[in-house]
């Protein structure tokens, strides 16, 4: 699924409430590589806090640090910052510390210099999320 139209957008939007998790989970990968992601962030959100399975949390955080860019990593420390379920919050932590730029050095230095960025985020809980990764590497 790669149709980025706005009726694109809407049909993902609307999986995204669907009882099946791989419905949701599907959602999440396409509504993540959405070059507006903005515009479903609160979507995305949802996805990555989903209560039901953690399948859906993991590929939309996947799909989102995937990005290789601010706004993908962003979205993922925000939902580990606020995760309430122990399930989700570790699913998390996990697709952080598994993601494949750690596995070398230049491309590990990019995810240091955008949490670097983000540990001066607006909101305290991104940047917070982002000061305890970094501090971890210490």
């Amino acid at each position: 699924m790669d149709d980025f139209t706005e009726q694109g957008l809407r049909d993902a939007i609307a999986a995204a409430e669907s009882p099946a998790w791989s419905v949701r989970a599907a959602a999440g990968r396409h509504l993540a590589a959405a070059p507006q992601m903005e515009s479903v962030a609160g979507v995305l959100h949802r996805l990555l806090l989903d209560a039901q399975d953690t399948g859906v949390t993991s590929d939309t955080a996947v799909a989102l640090l995937a990005r290789r860019d601010l706004a993908g990593l962003r979205a993922v420390l925000a939902a580990r910052a606020v995760a309430s379920d122990q399930g989700t919050a570790d699913q998390l932590a996990a697709e952080l510390d598994g993601d494949p730029r750690w596995a070398t050095g230049q491309d590990g230095a990019e995810m240091v210099a955008q949490l670097q960025t983000l540990a001066a985020d607006r909101d305290p809980d991104v940047r917070n999320e982002a000061r305890l990764r970094l501090a971890r590497l210490r």
